[in-house]
């Protein structure tokens, strides 16, 4: 089984700049005028723009999108080289750092929102990563 990631912003531009200049994806292609593909995660990532306001299914959906900060159960975790830099970067391209960049038991992990209101994780992992947790290393 495959997985893709879909992202809705509202301009597709922006999009791609942050995503591309920030994480250092790669635009694919372009699948019409409110649809590029982005590669060099794990998994292809869709930016599909959408209008602010707009339904996300049919008119009838009573709610709307918002691209101003919310919160929801699924996020994006990007592993990174430098949580700090990256972190940075993000920042200068119009996210906002929640949380500084914190030092965890399986490295360092930045907290943040995209641009359209999307949580974002940055992970820099150390030693065996996750598995520092789980058992001493030895």
């Amino acid at each position: 089984m495959d997985l893709r990631i879909c992202i809705d912003v509202p301009q597709l531009q922006r999009g791609i700049d942050f995503y591309t200049a920030g994480l250092g994806l790669k635009l694919s292609r372009r699948l019409g005028d409110d649809w590029a593909e982005l590669l060099g995660a794990g998994s292809p990532i869709d930016l599909l723009a959408n209008a602010e306001g707009s339904a996300p299914i049919g008119d009838a959906h009573p709610q709307r999108r918002s691209y101003a900060r919310h919160w929801t159960p699924v996020h994006l975790d990007f592993v990174v080289d430098d949580a700090d830099a990256v972190a940075a970067r993000l920042v200068s391209l119009g996210a906002v750092l929640e949380r500084p960049v914190q030092d965890r038991a399986w490295g360092r992990m930045a907290s943040l929102a995209d641009p359209f209101g999307h949580g974002i994780d940055l992970l820099q992992f150390k030693g065996r990563g996750y598995d520092e947790i789980l058992q001493p290393a030895g």
